[in-house]
């Protein structure tokens, strides 16, 4: 019987074979969604270091704001 490396290596080949003309499709999609993570993690980062609110004016349930803090009696 087979173990578990040789059927994984059957198992890549034999994708390799069928799939090859869709390679460079998929290689190109991957490279573009690269990209777009790349380049929405930058202006995150951007956004973050500014410090610049992500929402202005988001309110937060379950949270209270006191503009003085309660007295004690």
């Amino acid at each position: 019987m087979f173990g578990l490396s040789e059927l994984a290596l059957i198992l890549i080949v034999v994708i390799v074979v069928v799939g090859i003309k869709k390679l460079p499709e998929l290689t190109r999609s991957a490279g573009k969604a690269a990209r777009i993570f790349k380049s929405e993690a930058k202006a995150l980062k951007e956004q973050d270091s500014s410090g610049a609110p992500s929402e202005p004016g988001r309110v937060v349930p379950g949270v209270v704001e006191r503009e003085d803090p309660p007295s004690r009696p």
